[in-house]
């Protein structure tokens, strides 16, 4: 049997809220590794709070690349963080270390390790005209319309992810092809890292709820509203940008708009948060190669460090640190 001779490279993947930064931390501390970001949030500038990301001081400690690196004016795809991420994996893989990648965002780990396909650019009459038919006949209508073009793009997104369901419709009216079928053709050449995939996934959905509802409190004790507020009063940003419909940002833009009490800002965030944690946990659970860990599971640093021991010494890498 041949050898595999790439280098090494850790995913480490969960929902939100399910203690990833924690996990990656601690074995950046105890492994030769390297962390990079895989959130489609995160690499925005003046979006601490309302995205969790990590403070200065763990930032200090614990650099993430792939942070802070576009201002919200600017969009960011998948195509961009595989641009960006490579050439830092790369890096970190000349020095003999380990690049660990860290997130929730899967479309941004399975563009990076399948490849992307020939998408067209998006088209702002095209999705101008899906975003008025669904104000008129509603989101769950333009879901079963996707049903009946893409099945397989419609299983796999919520008529909830408005964002991802416009998308999807967008391409089949562009290129008369499913986005399933157009996302089939990746990458042709293998991966160029061998890669060990660690996932944080919930038994307990009730327990991670609270963890979600909890750490939301805490944005708004923080001042997120505020830094919301700040972003406002640039005057160049608004509700269609990508940043601002980052999950939680999207609700505090329409509640500073009039349109929402606090009470119902506040529901409607923590819903919206919990359904993006529920298209994670499925992503995850439809990627087979990954090794499931239970968040909230006594001993769960020392089966992730197990984990990434046998790994790093199966693989032939350079020795782990103390």
């Amino acid at each position: 049997m041949p050898v595999d001779h790439r280098p090494l490279a850790i995913f480490l993947m969960g929902p939100t809220a399910s203690g990833k930064t924690a996990l990656a931390c601690e074995l950046s501390e105890r492994f030769p590794l390297d962390l990079i970001s895989v959130d489609s949030a995160l690499v925005y500038r003046g979006m601490d709070i309302g995205t969790a990301k990590p403070d200065t001081a763990t930032l200090a400690r614990y650099p993430h690349a792939l942070v802070d690196i576009r201002d919200p004016a600017q969009p960011y795809s998948a195509a961009d963080f595989c641009a960006d991420a490579v050439p830092v994996m790369e890096r970190i893989s000349a020095q003999g270390r380990v690049p660990l990648l860290v997130g929730g965002t899967g479309l941004y780990f399975r563009a990076l390790q399948q490849g992307l396909s020939d998408l067209p650019e998006a088209d702002p009459a095209t999705r101008a005209r899906l975003g008025a038919e669904a104000l008129q006949s509603g989101w769950p209508a333009m879901h079963a319309r996707l049903a009946q073009v893409d099945p397989v793009a419609a299983r796999r997104i919520d008529s909830n992810d408005t964002q991802r369901l416009q998308r999807a419709l967008e391409v089949f009216e562009l290129t008369g092809r499913p986005l399933s079928e157009l996302q089939g053709a990746g990458r042709s050449a293998p991966f160029p890292w061998r890669v060990l995939k660690l996932a944080l996934l919930p038994a307990d959905r009730h327990q991670l709820h609270a963890r979600i509802a909890g750490r939301f409190d805490l944005m708004l004790a923080d001042g997120f509203l505020d830094e919301v507020g700040v972003l406002r009063k640039r005057g160049d940003l608004n509700a269609d940008l990508p940043a601002i419909r980052a999950v939680g940002y999207r609700q505090a833009w329409e509640h500073l708009d009039g349109h929402t009490s606090a009470t119902e800002f506040r529901d409607r965030a923590i819903f919206a948060t919990r359904q993006l944690a529920k298209r994670q946990i499925t992503w995850l659970r439809s990627d087979h190669g990954a090794r499931l860990f239970e968040p909230d599971q006594a001993g769960l640093l020392t089966q992730a460090c197990s984990a990434v021991e046998l790994f790093v010494r199966e693989s032939g890498a350079a020795s782990v640190q103390a």
